[in-house]
């Protein structure tokens, strides 16, 4: 149902004024509002805001990921900042790469009587396709500063060969 608006013109004293008709909503905008004014934003979440935020790396997000296909091999390039090296697991089929891993962290306060221990963990699974075929036994990896990379040597491409038609 579409909103309305109607516009009349009243004669008064100083000339023409116009009288705008009051706005008629449909039932879901009008369910809509209501919904709005009884449950403020952040309802969901009552205790949030005075509790202290664990930041994890990869709380809902997946690592990003560049790759570069160079002549003789593909490099695959993932930020996995905050990661430890013994905490991914990277497996490479002829067409694809998985990247898996996970984050743990602990936080705790003590102050006199008051004592506080948080701890989150999170994880993240991404696979991505390569633009070639690769030598997946070949492959290497690296590890440093929170960058993964892996050195994906490509296959012998299948050489083009002429057969003489009798």
């Amino acid at each position: 149902m579409a909103k309305e608006h109607k516009t009349e013109l009243q004669k008064g004293g100083n000339g023409p004024q116009a009288i705008r008709a009051p706005h008629v909503f449909s039932p879901v905008e009008e369910w809509d509002r209501w919904f709005e004014s009884a449950f403020p934003s952040g309802w969901l979440h009552p205790l949030r805001a005075g509790w202290p935020q664990l930041k994890m790396p990869f709380e809902g997000r997946l690592p990003k990921v560049d790759i570069i296909d160079r002549e003789s091999e593909i490099v695959v390039r993932a930020e996995v900042a905050g990661v430890d090296k013994k905490d991914l697991d990277v497996s490479v089929t002829d067409t694809t790469v998985t990247i898996k891993g996970s984050t743990r962290q602990e936080s705790k306060e003590e102050k006199g009587d008051y004592y506080r221990c948080e701890i989150s963990q999170g994880s993240f699974a991404r696979t991505v396709a390569l633009p070639g075929d690769v030598d997946s036994g070949k492959a290497r990896a690296s590890f440093k500063d929170g960058i993964l990379e892996l050195m994906l040597p490509k296959k012998e491409a299948a050489k083009r060969h002429s057969i003489k038609v009798e």
